[in-house]
């Protein structure tokens, strides 16, 4: 029986236990990198992200989707695409996932030099009739944020949709939204439908839907590589847009427990993530229900021990711990989200 979301709460981390056997050791993962036009340098000189080009926007630090791949960059399957990792063991996913399944998350750090385009994400149900794709339900912790910067969330005030599309076509739809000021260590989850912005000078780690579906609204008029303006998608923005105001404000649990600061950022039906702050030491278990992805957003560094194996933890370091690994460990001082699949 799953546990209830409650309990997740409750306990901060997931508790999990497998039978002796064979099992596959955690991995590093090599992130695919996206070179778009509001991004900036961080996530190479805070990071380390390599890339040839002088913008880096995003890491895709745990992708199996086909525009941007992780790749295993240690171990025996070091140079093995995720997405193939996961068909030859598809239990390493979660006692849920099967074999030829999409998989279901698909983690990022980005950096927003500047402002991201005011857009929308659709449902499941949407995006697997129009688009070949997942919906996308997504969350954002700020990592970091520059004094003044905020995003969008929302609108006002409540409009029609025919309101939207006039505020579309004349321009004024930034006065219609909802801008939101931000500071390091917010939470906002992103559902379906909610119209959404990342403003500059924010550095987020983004948890969502393995998704790459995007109606894009209002981008200031900028240019694309070609010249031409970017492409807009108000047609299906204006479908799918839940034009009611919407509370960005929701709880974040937290516990301290020795020396272990945990907090629950988000829990839904397609992820599960939590933030731990660790000064010396903390243990962790994996059983045969999910993964457990682990990203290092802060701290001075560290290691990951699973069965006397053991990984170099860094800031921006992205790890794979198989489903089923049973007992592991983190030590070191180290700042870290860590996301499963319920």
């Amino acid at each position: 029986m799953k546990k209830s979301s409650e309990s997740r709460k409750k306990s901060g981390y997931i508790r999990v236990f497998r039978k002796k056997g064979n099992k596959l050791r955690p991995f590093l993962l090599k992130a695919p990198v996206k070179d778009y036009i509001w991004g900036g340098t961080k996530l190479r000189e805070l990071f380390g992200k390599e890339s040839d080009t002088e913008r880096l926007a995003e890491s895709w630090e745990l992708s199996c989707h086909p525009d941007g791949e992780s790749v295993i960059a240690s171990g025996d399957s070091e140079g093995m695409k995720l997405s193939e990792f996961a068909a030859l063991h598809p239990e390493a996913v979660g006692s849920s996932f099967r074999k030829g399944s999409s998989f279901p998350v698909l983690v990022k750090l980005i950096d927003a030099r500047d402002d991201l385009s005011v857009q929308v994400h659709p449902n499941d149900e949407y995006a697997h009739k129009y688009e070949n794709d997942n919906g996308k339900t997504e969350m954002w912790y700020i990592i970091s944020a520059e004094p003044g910067a905020e995003l969008v969330y929302g609108f006002k005030e409540e409009l029609t949709k025919e309101e939207f599309r006039r505020a579309v076509e004349e321009n004024t739809l930034m006065d219609k939204v909802n801008r939101v000021p931000v500071k390091q260590g917010d939470v906002f989850f992103i559902e379906p439908g909610t119209l959404h912005a990342i403003g500059k000078g924010i550095i987020i780690a983004e948890i969502q839907q393995s998704s790459n579906v995007t109606y894009r609204v209002y981008d200031y008029g900028r240019l694309g590589a070609d010249g031409k303006p970017r492409q807009l998608h108000v047609e299906k923005a204006l479908e799918v847009t839940n034009t009611k105001p919407a509370d960005h404000r929701r709880p974040v649990y937290g516990l301290e427990l020795d020396g272990v600061v945990t907090q629950l950022l988000a829990d839904c039906d397609y992820f599960i993530v939590n933030r731990h702050r660790i000064i010396k030491e903390a243990e962790f278990l994996a059983d045969s229900s999910s993964f457990a992805h682990i990203l290092m957003i802060g701290g001075s560094g560290g290691e990951l021990v699973a069965d006397n194996y053991k990984l170099p933890l860094r800031m921006g370091t992205s790890v794979f711990v198989p489903a089923g690994t049973g007992a592991y460990a983190i030590k070191g001082n180290c700042d870290v989200i860590i996301t499963t699949i319920p």
